[in-house]
């Protein structure tokens, strides 16, 4: 697998999480005193979306236009 079908895949992944968390989302809660708050754990997803859009964006063939003049 090379690295850009790899970001593919956490990229693809990641959305299907935000999906199943948006469609049923939880409320804050403590669990043995440590903190579960939903909000920052769809945050920290959506940072994850946005890293593998940069990287793939990086990764995608660009064009450089120059003139040459004589």
């Amino acid at each position: 697998m090379t690295d850009i079908e790899q970001i593919q895949s956490i990229r693809t992944q990641t959305l299907s999480q935000l999906a199943e968390l948006r469609a049923s989302p939880k409320p804050t809660y403590w669990i043995d005193g440590q903190r579960v708050h939903w909000q920052e754990y769809v945050d920290a997803l959506q940072r994850t979306v946005d890293w593998c859009d940069q990287k793939l964006g990086d990764a995608e063939p660009f064009e450089v236009r120059s003139q040459g003049i004589t």
